[in-house]
């Protein structure tokens, strides 16, 4: 397992990357994102004040993992396909001196990634949070993405491998 630190607007944040490993009714999922495959392309969703990254989001009340990785990739990339789990990012804060423990998030969380095979490309109508898509190969990703080095490589690598 690799670790990064990011620094993000709740504070400095260690990412682990979990590959393959299983999410548990005791685990908090705060997210759920997808390297969406198609043509040889990994598609980027515009997200203002974010830039370019595999689409994803929160997941709404009431909805399974598998449910809010359809919903988001629809509404950030306007693609539908079938899906497989590749594991998660682990979310730590314990090293986070501006960590506010009745704040938005716990302690630890997880962010469950997806790859996405698309069967679907829809016309891009830019009616929800995305303001734009882009297709682009796998060895570019690095150069659009705003993304941590994580997302652009060991998350990126599984889900190419898992082809």
């Amino acid at each position: 397992m690799e670790s990064v630190y990011v620094d993000w607007e709740v504070g400095r944040v260690r990412l682990t990357w979990m590959p393959h490993k299983k999410i548990t009714q005791d685990m908090v999922v705060t997210s759920v994102h997808s390297v969406c495959l198609w043509g040889g392309h990994v598609l980027l969703s515009y997200i203002k004040g974010r830039g370019y990254n595999y689409p994803g989001g929160h997941i709404e009340v009431g909805e399974t993992l598998e449910e809010a990785i359809h919903r988001e990739v629809y509404e950030e990339g306007y693609v539908k396909g079938i899906i497989d789990y590749l594991g998660c990012l682990e979310v730590s804060h314990r090293d986070n001196e501006r960590f506010n423990p009745n704040g938005k998030y716990p302690m630890i969380a997880y962010q469950a990634f997806y790859r996405m095979t698309v069967t679907e490309c829809l016309d891009y109508q830019g009616m929800f949070e995305a303001s734009s898509r882009k297709w682009v190969k796998p060895v570019e990703v690095g150069r659009w993405s705003n993304d941590h080095e994580l997302s652009k490589n060991q998350i990126l690598q599984a889900a190419l491998r898992s082809i």
